[in-house]
């Protein structure tokens, strides 16, 4: 009989929050464009096609959280990913998803509110 294996309640509330941070649309979204690049708020913008005000929110908690870095450069702030494991996290669902992306698609347990009939 295999042991019972207890989870730190804390460490899973940590993981759970970081994931949080890729759940959200906008936020995936900022970050799936930070993989080309260090990018402004404005190219960030126009790569997302997010509104300027709902980047620089989801722009400000990516930061707060760790997971994106600010530089300016003149009279512009360049956004990037942290650390390269992020990408790598990206690039890993990826490739996850193209092997169960149906049954993601299909899951009705996880749907979001807009993905609802």
């Amino acid at each position: 009989m295999a042991a019972l294996i207890q989870a730190n309640p804390t460490a899973l509330a940590l993981k759970a929050k970081l994931f949080r941070g890729f759940a959200d649309r906008s936020r995936l979204a900022i970050l799936e464009s930070l993989r080309e690049g260090p990018r402004t708020v404005g190219e960030i913008v126009q790569a997302t096609g997010l509104s300027q005000p709902n980047v620089s929110n989801h722009l400000q908690c990516l930061w707060d959280c760790g997971l994106v870095q600010r530089e300016r450069d003149g009279r512009f702030v360049r956004y990037r990913l942290t650390d390269p494991r992020v990408d790598a996290l990206l690039g890993l669902a990826d490739r996850i998803l193209a092997e169960v992306a149906r049954g993601v698609y299909q899951c009705t347990r996880y749907a979001e509110q807009e993905d609802a009939p």
